[in-house]
């Protein structure tokens, strides 16, 4: 790597008590974005909106700010922390520049965000070739699928800016929707990709489904068109809709997506013989006191559907002082779930689907790491800021 694409000083540590510098734990984050390769990747992506003469690198400008809320900060303005320590964050911009050069990307949203994500893509592909058996698509199989997790979130505006609007909840501001590369109940997770959306936009909007996923698969290394059932699609019942799951079918991917229930599918449940039933699991799977689990896929009508759909239901008698909901029947609450996925118990379906709430905890993440807080106004700026939330989550991962 030359010096040109090299980010940050290389710090060696000394146990004689001189030059002490605050925030030297950053080394690791710092070194991250160095040896990941993404330094180089962001340089060489963000090399057109560099002007002649300038300065600093539109690489370093964008990777700053990811640095800065990793390090606990949680808005642009918090690239001030690292500023004041050159000698372990290197020369880092000031508030105009860095103002100015996400004016100019956000004059070209398409372009930067595709070069953005191209070269997180890339420092991906290097990561995971680094951590061989450790990587998240290693020995990856239809019996062993990556899993990419969609779910979107609320964030709240408390000014006004560019395409916020009210939401469903009655509060204000936008509507994001993300997907996240689970690394398994052992660890972490990676930001497929943020896409910002209007406070109004649906939930259940086919098109944002199918356009976050698309994105997200492009930052598996390696994979085909087709991508196969070696990657599953795990969403909730925002995502059944006819035009998603079409697109899953057409795409050859696995998928667990939450399947909404409603009276007529209740009073089917009531019906189902004991024998249907099997004991639900823990997240340890041991069988589950009070939970069952029954195919209802040979007894409901999903003409329509994509050939292969199974559904999945759950039930289980709510916890002291639950409030049971419209759609739970017989004083049990039930969750319902579609899949493609043909082997497997169905307690085991289940459990797997049931770990897509490691998804929350990704956007809780995600929040901590600038996606709470859209600083700037205009909406295109603030698509240019999920980037750099994304780039935050994915070095968090990373390290």
């Amino acid at each position: 790597m030359n010096n040109s694409t090299v980010f940050y000083p290389h710090i060696h540590a000394t146990g004689d008590g001189e030059n002490l510098v605050s925030h030297a734990g950053t080394v690791l984050l710092t070194r991250t974005v160095e040896v990941s390769g993404l330094a180089a990747e962001l340089s060489t992506a963000l090399g057109p909106w560099r002007t002649p003469l300038a300065r600093h690198d539109p690489g370093k400008i964008i990777a700053d700010p990811a640095v800065a809320v990793v390090a606990g900060g949680d808005c642009l303005a918090d690239i001030a922390t690292i500023r004041e320590r050159p000698d372990t964050f290197g020369h880092v911009a000031s508030d105009p520049t860095v103002s100015r050069l996400i004016s100019t990307l956000a004059a070209s949203p398409a372009q930067t965000l595709s070069a953005i994500a191209a070269a997180r893509a890339a420092t991906r592909a290097r990561v995971w070739a680094l951590a061989g058996p450790a990587a998240p698509n290693h020995d990856i199989s239809a019996t062993n699928p990556l899993v990419i997790d969609l779910d979107a979130t609320l964030v709240t505006a408390h000014s006004d800016k560019q395409s916020a609007t009210g939401n469903y909840k009655g509060g204000y501001g936008f509507h994001p929707m993300a997907a996240f590369i689970d690394h398994g109940p052992g660890g972490t997770g990676e930001a497929g990709t943020i896409l910002l959306r209007p406070g109004n936009a649906g939930s259940n909007t086919a098109a944002d489904h199918i356009t976050t996923t698309r994105a997200a698969l492009a930052q598996i290394p390696d994979l085909p068109a087709r991508p196969g059932r070696k990657i599953l699609i795990r969403t909730d019942s925002a995502g059944a809709t006819h035009d998603f799951l079409d697109y899953l079918h057409k795409q050859r991917v696995s998928y667990s997506i939450g399947f909404g229930l409603d009276a007529r599918l209740g009073d089917i449940i009531d019906r189902l013989p004991k024998q249907a039933w099997t004991p639900a699991y823990t997240s340890d799977r041991e069988p589950r006191d009070g939970a069952d689990v029954a195919e209802l896929t040979g007894v409901i009508d999903l003409s329509g559907w994509p050939a292969g759909m199974r559904v999945i239901v759950r039930r289980e008698k709510p916890h002291p002082g639950a409030q049971l909901r419209i759609t739970d029947s017989s004083g049990w609450r039930l969750t319902a779930f579609a899949t493609n996925t043909t082997r497997g118990q169905l307690a085991d379906l289940e459990l797997r689907h049931r770990r897509r709430a490691r998804c929350e905890d990704r956007i809780r993440q995600g929040k901590d790491c600038g996606l709470l807080n859209l600083p700037l106004f205009s909406f295109a700026q603030n698509h240019v800021w999920t980037a750099i939330v994304a780039l935050a989550i994915d070095l968090n991962a990373w390290m």
